[in-house]
């Protein structure tokens, strides 16, 4: 194994210093319990928006802390989920009266223990709402899952939910809105290779030199398949044609499309694979308004991308484009 760390054990912690260190200006990281907060946190009679989950997916979710998208994120150590007591303290610390929303992915130690913090918080006189994401069209059960895996359209719905909160948008609005940006984006994604996680030392899986797996989890949890590698084109239909009949997408939608590196693929192969997209979703009349190509919703060093296209309407088209400020994601400030 060769990474640029000191002690796995200290993977999380040093990196939550580093982060901190760099957008100070934009949040803030809390100890013992870990979690990191908007540096104005909380604002008073806004909706404050929670995420979180195992890290290893940076910038997912930390680094969508900031004006105009999270109110905090809860980092748990790789690849497994934060305890509640770190979810609760960051619910309490982005209170600012009009109730706090979280934005939970469907993984099952996720959901427990979002679902126990909400409950925490609520004796504690916060009103808390949640949302589940499972956007994966890839499987409908996982290694960590019971249902759809929830990946790379939650920056889709933190962006849009994190724009409404901001403008003043109440807590049941926040919520319908999520679950609508939810119901209408889909993701499906693909490995070439494994990633390592520090404390394992060894790759997460098996895959052979000359085959990739379609429909991998951000784990490393299995696909719908292994094959043997093809040219990226052929890669992009495979994992459109699931992705377009799900909803279903059809002829005069509007969309955003995110193009999403798994953490070792360069920026060079993921903008040929939204070239393929564009082809493609131009030929079925599905106009392409909004794009994101880069690392968003990492697996650690992952080679691999995900695609996740959003159907959009007026509303969702106005809240993406609306201001944010955060270490991974600005525009409009």
């Amino acid at each position: 194994m060769k990474k640029l760390i000191n002690d796995p054990k200290n993977v999380v912690a040093e990196s939550l210093d580093g982060l901190e260190l760099a957008h100070g200006d934009i949040l803030r990281v809390h100890r013992d319990p870990d979690f990191i907060v908007r540096a104005d946190a909380p604002v008073q009679g806004k909706v404050g928006i929670v995420s979180g989950g195992g890290s290893g997916h940076e910038p997912l979710h930390g680094g969508f802390v900031g004006y105009g998208m999270l109110s905090a994120a809860v980092p748990g150590a790789v690849f497994t989920s934060p305890t509640p007591d770190p979810i609760v303290e960051a619910t309490k610390a982005v209170d600012g009266g009009a109730g706090v929303l979280h934005i939970v992915k469907n993984y099952t130690g996720d959901v427990l223990n979002f679902e126990t913090a909400a409950e925490l918080a609520e004796a504690e006189g916060i009103t808390v709402k949640s949302v589940i994401i499972d956007d994966d069209v890839a499987v409908q059960d996982s290694t960590y899952t019971a249902g759809r895996r929830g990946v790379a359209g939650t920056v889709f719905v933190e962006k849009i939910v994190g724009a409404a909160a901001e403008q003043g948008a109440d807590l049941d609005a926040v919520v319908e809105l999520a679950q609508r940006v939810n119901a209408n984006v889909r993701t499906m994604g693909v490995a070439l290779t494994a990633c390592i996680v520090p404390h394992a030392g060894v790759p997460s899986f098996d895959l052979p030199e000359d085959e990739i797996e379609i429909g991998i989890g951000l784990h490393g949890e299995p696909g719908r398949e292994r094959i043997k590698l093809e040219p990226v084109d052929v890669i992009v239909d495979r994992m459109l044609d699931p992705i377009l009949s799900d909803l279903p997408f059809a002829s005069g939608d509007r969309v955003a499309v995110l193009v999403n590196g798994m953490g070792g693929t360069p920026l060079i192969e993921l903008y040929i694979a939204l070239r393929r997209v564009g082809q493609v979703l131009e030929e079925k009349g599905i106009s392409v308004l909004r794009t994101l190509v880069g690392n968003f919703t990492t697996s650690l060093e992952m080679q691999g991308m995900s695609i996740s296209v959003l159907r959009l309407d007026d509303e969702m088209i106005e809240l993406y484009d609306a201001p944010v400020q955060t270490a991974a994601l600005r525009w409009g400030r």
